[in-house]
């Protein structure tokens, strides 16, 4: 477990942001505001939708919003921070401190008292950048490989051939065809996701569920499949996977101060557990918005960015996201038949998104804590449903 205890420096993107934004917060409804001067004419048209969107969230439309940035043209358009009473808010839920304990202030949305904000599912998709850079640094692996003698020392039964022919590829695509229920509340107990976070030993028990299905047919959605990987990237590098990141993409990418939790079992929870400034988050958006490139600087190959954020599975249907596309642990809302992807995102339980419109040259993130109620409107419709068709229609 790993929080970098650096001073805290003013954050300045390395990619220069020419266009400079005031904060706000729910408590004073200023806007944002765009030097006119600046002004390109896509940025006159989105203005006036992010200022109706803040507008909304100042109104509690969207819940509890706790940040809410546009970045389009390697400029920064908008940066909205809100302040929420999450001590009185969860006063009538269990708030027993415990980092998996979701109503505990101590860790979540922020932890302790920090500006790192919980990215929960966000994390999968950072798990699939390390793992890019792991497989472009050891060119004797690649996402054919079958997992299982990548995850030696554990006292499983592995005599069922399914389960001796999940590849990587099957874990980055949740294809795995271990039996696995990631779909009710996350407080069920009968929740795979929930029992995982409960245990002692999280990769026995991934290891240890049976399959239902031959791997590489189905798409279910499946996080102990992504703690799998991580433990896979400490077989290839020889480092868990906080130690790989920080050297590897936190540093070159200026990421100074961010916390991962750690499991019982001594690994890195890579399936929901890592913490980040929303502002280092939007420099992940940046990497790959540059093909993954940093200051001219390949971090991560092109051909991982690619496929990565491209539709290999289309119309997975999980209970709770409408129709989408997945990739390598990304999103994929929205893409063209001939293949075309045209908005890529990471998601988080709560309300974390990270959203990239490829063709608008755009970035939309948003972190909250919608965890106890549904809120009016989701903003993880606002990129598809307010923000590009302004931008169409300008």
């Amino acid at each position: 477990m790993r929080m970098l205890l650096n001073k805290f420096k003013t954050l300045t993107f390395s990619i220069l942001f020419i266009v400079m934004v005031t904060s706000c917060n729910t408590k004073d409804k200023n806007k944002a505001t765009i030097k006119n001067s600046q002004k390109a004419p896509s940025q006159n048209v989105i203005s006036a939708v992010i200022d109706s969107i803040n507008s909304e969230i100042n109104n509690g439309d969207y819940g509890l919003i706790d940040r809410f940035m546009v970045i389009q043209n390697d400029e920064l358009l908008a940066d909205y921070k809100y302040e929420q009473d999450y001590e009185a808010i969860v006063q009538k839920y269990d708030t027993t401190n415990h980092q998996y304990n979701f109503n505990s202030t101590d860790w979540h949305p922020y932890y302790k008292q920090t500006e790192l904000h919980t990215l929960q599912s966000v994390t999968k998709s950072i798990t699939s950048i390390l793992f890019g850079i792991a497989l472009d640094l050891n060119e004797d692996y690649n996402v054919d490989n079958k997992a299982l003698p990548l995850l030696n020392g554990y006292d499983i039964d592995f005599r069922d051939k399914r389960k001796q022919n999940i590849s990587i590829e099957d874990l980055l695509t949740m294809r795995s065809g271990l039996q696995w229920n990631e779909e009710t509340d996350h407080n069920d107990t009968t929740n795979d996701c929930f029992r995982l976070e409960s245990s002692d030993n999280w990769i026995e028990y991934v290891l240890s569920k049976p399959m239902d299905t031959i791997p590489g047919t189905r798409f279910v959605y499946n996080g102990g499949g992504t703690v799998l990987l991580g433990k896979i990237i400490r077989t290839i590098t020889g480092k868990r996977i906080d130690d790989w990141a920080e050297e590897k993409l936190f540093e070159p990418l200026g990421i100074t101060e961010y916390y991962w939790k750690e499991t019982p079992d001594g690994e890195i929870d890579t399936e929901g557990g890592l913490y980040l400034k929303a502002e280092d988050l939007a420099k992940i958006g940046l990497l790959f918005l540059n093909k993954g490139k940093w200051n001219g600087k390949q971090i991560v190959s092109e051909s991982w960015v690619t496929t990565s954020t491209r539709h290999l599975l289309k119309n997975v249907k999980p209970q709770w996201r409408s129709v989408t596309g997945y990739g390598y642990q990304w999103w994929i809302p929205e893409y063209t038949d001939n293949g075309k992807t045209n908005i890529y995102s990471a998601n988080g339980y709560g309300g974390q998104y990270l959203m990239i419109a490829v063709e608008h040259n755009l970035i939309i993130l948003f972190n909250g804590w919608n965890i106890n109620d549904e809120p009016e409107k989701s903003t993880y419709s606002a990129l598809q449903d307010r923000i590009i068709p302004a931008l169409k229609n300008k």
